[in-house]
């Protein structure tokens, strides 16, 4: 794995939120509504979007 990836929180139209890698953000940018990050990890990304479920910003996958 390349060890300066970074990884993004993407969320979509239909309110779910998504990490993605940095290579991916730009893509499908018509799909995304809000994007947080970018975080070092994978798992800093997965304990970030954790946050945005509780506070109602996100719904899970």
């Amino acid at each position: 794995m390349n060890e300066s990836q970074t990884w993004y929180i993407v969320k979509r139209c239909v309110g779910n939120c998504e990490i993605v890698s940095s290579n991916k953000v730009g893509e499908d940018n018509l799909e995304i509504i809000e994007q947080w990050g970018p975080f070092n990890s994978q798992e800093e990304a997965i304990a970030r979007r954790v946050g945005l479920i509780r506070a109602g910003k996100c719904q899970p996958v």
